[in-house]
């Protein structure tokens, strides 16, 4: 057995406490003799969901001897709220221990950089791995095998159940809903997302009449009672009268026929898209990743792909599917939709000549043109959010995951971790407040000039009428709270760490298995080393004068079982967006490692 780095696992604080225990409080000495998997995450990030659903299967296979708990670390402001925190362990289905950490304090002891990060602590309260990124499950399960076998070896693994103690259920009609569609009857259906099922209700939003799903997750078509969603989101109305349906942990597009009952696959395999698959193709060929919402436009069914920062299209004609604009990288970069840069756009509404964005990662509003060019209305990138109206330029949003379009041009949107519904004129570029104290809005359907909004985290359908003057609120502006790294002017050194599993090796059949892509903003911090290489290694250059910004790095490795008489080795995909604030000063350092799988053994 490879001899392993060891480092004693710092202890675990969150001045918000623990959840899923029972009320019970936690230390690190509590849980030794069992192999403790930290999961660095918070609850606006599509990647750090993926990681939940990956982390599913080996927490049960594991559950007498792996304890697995999140560390609740937020990027907005709204995340540090201790009830948001609640609302999203239920919401996502977290089945073990988190801890909630609206100060970052652990993700510091732990010198944290990305979301979503996993550190491995083995049961004598050792960090001996940590992953940055998706895609690491495999691998963590082969450490967790080799440390089983190790501590069990030495006496000093200890086995039996663990500490997640269940929430008590509680009984509403809908449970964190998700998105909502008029139908033409003028009533509603509704994806009830943490039920895995889709809820049809009559005009007063309310009074159900009828389910379509089991209530548990799955990817199984059929009729009201045997389909089967997981976590499904955006809703649309096809031209032959279905309704598609976002069914977005199952990385899938359904369609659902309200006459008959009976939901089919359109797209989708039921597996996430990994760089380097297909990126069209025949819909039930092609992988998604976590499509977030759904609308008509330009004769195409437009997917919001929240999972991998991009819009797709289905084509209902010939059943195939196509990137229509994005690059994966995220960020907020306008341009030909080849070009531009989106951050997990998760909601869509459309106009005759546009097709509105909620893009929710920077907080904005942006919209493609018939021509498919992408266009910023509202926002200025990943780090700045608040509340503020006014001019356009100068107003600001808090993740905001629906958009509907008004009819007098103008559109509103669900600025959902600021509780608001806020609305966008064209015309005369200006944002307002339409109202507040909404509990994080999701999706709002246009009826009979009034605006149905989706409460999310009240579980319920909220009617507003539109008022005739905005409402008034205080401005606040924030960034994200993360301390900047100091780095040396001049050179530094870009290190990508990555250490491939055991009994793999990287898979170099075809060409290189690394891949490195580093830009900066603003871009005039980096007088050279950006752009995208195969080594996960870079020397970059600082230009002089520039003392602040972030430096965005996306890193993948690809490895494969290393056993020469098996043709067809089970292969892997390691990926992972970093975006480090950085400040230039002269006492910084000049190597900057970010960990992709395995231990610095250089820091």
């Amino acid at each position: 057995m490879a001899t392993r780095a060891r480092v004693r696992a710092p202890e675990l604080i969150g001045k918000g406490g623990w959840l899923n225990t029972g009320d019970r409080q936690y230390t690190l000495a509590d849980l030794r003799g069992r192999i403790v998997i930290l999961d660095f995450w918070t609850f606006c990030c599509v990647n750090c969901l993926h990681v939940l659903d990956e982390l599913r299967e080996l927490e049960e296979k594991h559950r007498d001897t792996v304890v697995i708990i999140g560390v609740h670390s937020p990027k907005f402001v709204h995340e540090a709220e201790h009830q948001a925190v609640v609302d999203a362990v239920e919401r996502y289905g977290v089945h073990h221990p988190v801890l909630d950490d609206p100060e970052l304090a652990t993700w510091k002891q732990y010198a944290v950089r990305a979301w979503p990060t996993l550190v491995v602590v083995d049961p004598e309260g050792y960090v001996v791995a940590q992953h940055a990124g998706e895609g690491h499950a495999h691998a963590i399960e082969k450490l967790v095998e080799e440390l089983e076998a190790e501590h069990a070896a030495k006496g000093t693994l200890r086995r039996g159940d663990g500490p997640y103690v269940a929430p008590e259920p509680v009984a509403t009609h809908l449970r964190f809903p998700g998105k909502a569609l008029l139908l033409p009857d003028g009533g509603f259906l509704v994806s009830d997302t943490t039920r895995h099922r889709l809820v049809e209700l009559d005009a007063d939003g309310e009074s159900v009449r009828r389910h379509f799903g089991s209530g548990e997750r799955g990817l199984v078509d059929g009729g009201p009672d045997d389909v089967r969603f997981s976590e499904p989101q955006g809703l649309a109305a096809l031209p032959d009268g279905r309704i598609a349906v976002a069914d977005t942990v199952n990385h899938a597009i359904r369609a659902l026929d309200l006459t008959t009952g009976v939901t089919a696959t359109l797209a989708g395999t039921g597996r996430q898209w990994w760089q380097g698959a297909p990126t069209s193709g025949a819909g039930h060929e092609v992988d998604l990743s976590s499509p977030w919402d759904v609308a008509w436009f330009d004769g195409r069914l437009w997917i919001a792909m929240a999972g991998v920062h991009q819009l797709w299209t289905y084509d209902p004609g010939n059943g195939t599917v196509r990137v229509a604009a994005g690059t994966t990288n995220e960020g907020l970069v306008d341009g030909p939709g080849a070009e531009a840069w989106f951050a997990q756009p998760s909601g869509l509404a459309a106009t005759q000549d546009r097709l509105w964005v909620a893009d929710s990662e920077t907080s904005s509003l942006r919209y493609v043109d018939r021509e498919g060019a992408v266009h910023t209305a509202v926002g200025t990138g990943l780090f700045d959010f608040g509340h503020r109206d006014g001019a356009a330029a100068q107003a600001l949003l808090q993740h905001p995951l629906g958009v509907t379009a008004l009819p007098d041009g103008s559109v509103a949107v669900c600025d959902t971790y600021n509780h608001a519904l806020r609305r966008y004129d064209p015309a005369s570029e200006e944002v307002t407040t339409l109202a507040t104290d909404l509990r994080e809005p999701s999706d709002a359907v246009l009826v009979d000039g009034d605006l149905v909004v989706v409460e999310s985290a009240r579980h319920r359908l909220t009617r507003l009428r539109l008022p005739e003057e905005a409402v008034r609120v205080a401005d606040q502006a924030h960034r994200t709270q993360r301390a900047a790294t100091g780095i040396a002017p001049g050179a530094l050194r870009l290190d990508v760490v990555f250490q491939a599993p055991a009994g793999q090796k990287l898979d170099t059949r075809y060409g290189p298995s690394t891949r490195l892509l580093v830009s900066s903003t603003p871009p005039e911090l980096l007088a050279g080393g950006e752009g995208a290489g195969t080594d996960l290694f870079r020397d970059l250059v600082l230009a002089d004068g520039v003392t602040e910004g972030v430096l965005h790095v996306s890193a993948m490795a690809a490895s494969c079982d290393d056993d020469p008489a098996n043709e067809y080795p089970a292969c892997h995909v390691h990926q992972q967006d970093w975006g480090v604030p950085v400040t230039v000063t002269a006492d910084g350092t000049s190597r900057l490692p970010l960990v992709l799988a395995g231990m610095d053994e250089q820091g």
